[in-house]
């Protein structure tokens, strides 16, 4: 089956790593907001350290990479948040009939990279994230006091809200709803994505890619001799990171 090259491999890397830290903070702060702070979790007793400390470390390693992102992906991540704040006139009905969808893909269609419920959920972790980062970072750093107790708050319904965004983009993206079959190859498994795939989900993006998906192994052109990943919102991310 043809296939499309979505996304570049240092994106899909840069995308596992924050996952990875960003689940791991959320899984030792749920833990010791749970008052388990006294009991070793799985993981503390695996690397052998508090989870006290995983967490602030994991922390410390999202704060590295935002700040490598900003620094060599500027390009990319302009254009992921003006990817992201974009809107269309069918934006609304696409939302609406999004249940029935996920379950028949039979999607409206959308324009863009990312459809409205990418928009949407990239916006909350995107700054669900930086309020994490900005919160716990002033924690560390602030012992006690009203301003201690007012950052604690939003340190700890920041981490709700994103923990539940989260665990919905995982069932999105692993595929398990008929709806987004085969989804999960575009941000792994080479980051190709099936024309079909593509044609259900993102079709004004497959427009753009040119005359015919590539097959794996050819190069990734698109009409006017540009490259697939040209196109791509993290291409700055891609190039520079």
């Amino acid at each position: 089956m043809a296939a499309l090259q979505r996304y570049g491999r240092r994106t899909r890397w840069f995308h596992a790593s924050v996952y990875v830290f960003t689940l791991v903070a959320l899984g030792t702060g749920l833990w010791i907001q749970f008052g388990q702070e006294g009991r070793a979790s799985f993981l503390a007793r695996l690397l052998n350290r508090p989870d006290i400390v995983i967490h602030e470390d994991a922390g410390w390693v999202l704060v590295a990479l935002a700040a490598a992102s900003a620094i060599f992906g500027f390009r990319g991540i302009r254009t992921f948040v003006a990817e992201s704040f974009t809107y269309g006139r069918g934006d609304g009905a696409w939302l609406a009939g999004w249940p029935r969808a996920a379950l028949t893909g039979r999607f409206r269609r959308n324009e863009g990279h990312f459809d409205p419920g990418q928009r949407i959920a990239n916006l909350v972790i995107a700054g669900g994230l930086l309020l994490l980062l900005i919160s716990g970072t002033a924690l560390i750093f602030i012992h006690g006091g009203s301003m201690f107790v007012r950052l604690a708050f939003i340190h700890r319904w920041a981490a709700i809200l994103l923990t539940v965004v989260v665990a919905g983009h995982v069932v999105v993206a692993s595929g398990v709803l008929p709806g987004y079959r085969g989804v999960w190859r575009s941000m792994h498994w080479g980051g190709r994505v099936k024309s079909e795939t593509a044609e259900r989900l993102w079709p004004a993006w497959l427009e753009q890619q040119g005359s015919r998906p590539n097959l794996p192994g050819e190069p990734q052109e698109a009409q006017g001799g540009s490259t697939v990943s040209d196109r791509s919102p993290t291409k700055g991310l891609n190039e520079r990171s």
